[in-house]
């Protein structure tokens, strides 16, 4: 079975992701993409390649050892591919995270148009008294 363009730059995107490469990352969306992204707020979030090489550099920062283990990618219609992968990293104080993620990318034209990321906010997390 033949991968997918869509496949092929989904795995890229990972690759760039992993490699902490904000910029190739960036230029895999068009100039002003949208996001749904517990982390930017509610609803639909546009942004710009800069503010996403911003976004992920600041990540960056707090976890040096970031990375996306993909765990299993869902082609869906023409433009759309479902990923689901595990998140991890550790903070300076070394504590660590492993946080699972699906991700719907709507891709056109070969560049990512819509990033909807769906994932547990741990600072939104209710506590109980």
């Amino acid at each position: 079975m033949a991968i997918s363009d869509n496949e092929k730059l989904v795995k890229q995107y990972f690759e760039h992701f992993n490699n902490h490469d904000w910029t190739k990352l960036s230029k895999m969306y068009a100039d002003i993409s949208e996001f749904k992204d517990p982390s930017l707020g509610q609803g639909i979030v546009k942004q710009t390649r800069q503010q996403i090489i911003a976004k992920y550099s600041e990540l960056n920062k707090i976890f040096p050892d970031l990375h996306d283990q993909i765990i299993q990618i869902y082609p869906s219609g023409g433009k759309h591919m479902i990923v689901e992968f595990v998140s991890t990293g550790t903070s300076p104080e070394n504590s660590k995270f492993e946080l699972p993620i699906c991700t719907i990318f709507t891709i056109e034209n070969g560049l990512i148009t819509k990033d909807f990321s769906y994932f547990d906010n741990f600072e939104e997390e209710p506590t109980d008294k």
